[in-house]
């Protein structure tokens, strides 16, 4: 062991460097893990960044209106909580200046590397070792991979024949562009979810003519969102048990949420009526609000906030067409009932791949890939944890979302329960440690049959939590956030194999 910091060298091409921990990703999870890693003295770390900047998501979309839908106080660190709020959602640059601010404060960005797509890893068994190569042809030994790529990384795009025949602009909301002036244009989204809903009350003003294709409207309630006042901001500041109350406030009134979508339908008997009385409210056409209307279980699809979606579908240069599109001509669009709508500007408002998140040939023990022990669907112990794959760990993994609450106590929850899992490799010297094969496939057995009387599975719909191959739900946790924090607050010795390579009982994790 070290007794004094230290700052791993950059590799170089032909080259390798050594490392005790490689972290994939640098936004909300990554830098997270890193800095409590940072806080816990394990600092022989790096962070491998596909990107040339920090912030994941919140520095890749940039599309006009993005913002969070969770409390702008609930949504950051607890362990580096920001005072000065503007406002109760906060919108996309100031996240992104939070993250900024923290990886500075913390000397984080120093141990980032960016422009270095992961490639590929492969477990060494052997050595007990990863090997990390980035696209730049560098290679990191490294005792521990960490996965934080995020689940909200790789843009979905529908596969519409004709696409190339558009002779417009055509992009994605998580790819905005910027340099397309849509004053005057006649604009088709494609799409009605999260993004949508930010976007297009965003850019309707500007646009002669907007057409929304909308397969399935989503529920939709008020948005109360409001600047912070002088008063707020001083008490954030000057005084933390102020801070820390209004934190824990919210977080109680999200958590009480998680019920209505996992084991009581009624708890979300309010919520559906204040979100009917939004479409009455905002939509005064009879047809609109039939198109607008969901006919499945609150809450079965992501549920989303906005103040302004419907204000913006019932005005007069507006339609929304509740049909998807079948394919596309030279400034066209063709739904699928036939009818074409002229367009100079294509924006796809269709989300992401939740599913096939982690786009690296990863290898571990046996040969076998992490997309071959996925094939089934993707799995893990805790959202954390792999059979087969020896000290590796997932952040957000499997069934680690939430659809109630701030992701960002989640990603607390599993950074803590891998830095004691390493604490506990340390006091153990053990060289390297995997989930049991029968403790994952207990675990997720237990999650499917909680799972199954969620209204996500049983609410009427299908929605992007759900593997198509299977119909599992992959992505969510099916409990309150606080459930999975007692789940991972300490660590069961027999849920793991922890080994020492022959011989080397001694070897140690570098620390302060």
């Amino acid at each position: 062991m070290t007794t004094s910091p230290t700052e791993p060298r950059p590799a170089e091409a032909g080259r390798f460097a050594v490392v005790d921990v490689v972290i994939v990703g640098a936004g909300f999870s990554g830098l997270g893990i890193a800095a409590m890693l940072d806080n816990a003295g394990f600092d022989s770390f790096v962070i491998l960044e596909a990107a040339d900047d920090l912030g994941g998501a919140w520095r890749d979309n940039t599309y006009p209106g993005c913002g969070c839908d969770i409390p702008s106080p609930l949504y950051s660190y607890s362990f580096d909580q920001k005072s000065d709020w503007s406002r109760l959602f906060a919108r996309q640059p100031e996240i992104l200046g939070y993250l900024r601010d923290v990886a500075h404060r913390r000397r984080l960005d120093g141990r980032a590397r960016y422009g270095r797509r992961v490639d590929s890893a492969h477990w060494i068994e052997a050595d007990a070792r990863w090997e990390v190569v980035t696209s730049q042809g560098e290679t990191y030994h490294t005792r521990f991979l960490v996965s934080a790529v995020g689940p909200l990384h790789h843009p979905a795009y529908p596969d519409l024949p004709g696409i190339e025949s558009f002779d417009g602009a055509a992009f994605h909301s998580a790819a905005w562009r910027h340099d397309v002036d849509l004053t005057g244009k006649r604009v088709v989204v494609i799409g009605s979810g999260a993004s949508a809903v930010q976007f297009v009350p965003a850019i309707v003003d500007k646009v002669a003519a907007l057409t929304v294709y909308q397969r399935t409207p989503p529920w939709v309630v008020p948005k109360a969102d409001r600047p912070f006042g002088r008063r707020h901001r001083w008490f954030a500041r000057w005084f933390p048990p102020y801070r820390w109350w209004v934190r824990e406030r919210l977080f109680r009134i999200h958590e009480e949420r998680a019920a209505g979508f996992v084991s009581d339908r009624q708890a979300m008997a309010k919520t559906e009526a204040l979100a009917r009385r939004l479409i009455e409210r905002q939509v005064p056409d009879a047809d609109l609000r039939a198109a607008v209307t969901p006919d499945y279980a609150i809450g079965c699809k992501r549920l989303l906030v906005s103040s302004d979606w419907y204000p913006a579908l019932a005005r007069p240069h507006v339609q929304v067409r509740p049909v998807g599109v079948s394919k596309v001509r030279p400034g066209a669009v063709v739904g699928d009932d036939g009818v074409e709508v002229a367009a100079d500007v294509l924006v796809y408002g269709t989300g992401f791949d939740t599913q096939n998140t982690v786009r690296i040939n990863i290898t571990g023990r046996d040969g076998v890939t992490l997309a071959e022990a996925w094939g089934g669907g993707n799995q893990a112990y805790l959202g954390t944890t792999v059979a087969g794959f020896p000290n590796m760990f997932l952040m957000v993994g499997p069934n680690t979302g939430l659809g109630h609450n701030s992701q960002i106590f989640m990603i607390e929850a599993q950074a803590r329960y891998v830095v004691a899992l390493l604490r506990r490799m340390r006091r153990s010297r053990a060289d390297s440690l995997e989930v049991r094969p029968e403790v994952q496939r207990a675990f997720n057995d237990w999650m499917d049959g909680r799972m199954a009387g969620t209204v996500w599975q049983s609410g009427g719909c299908r929605s992007w939590y759900q593997d198509p191959r299977s119909g599992r739900n992959t992505v969510l946790w099916p409990g309150t956030a606080m459930a999975f924090s007692r789940r991972t607050r300490s660590i069961r010795m027999t849920d793991y194999l922890f080994q020492r390579l022959g011989g080397n009982a001694s070897r140690g994790m570098r620390r302060r």
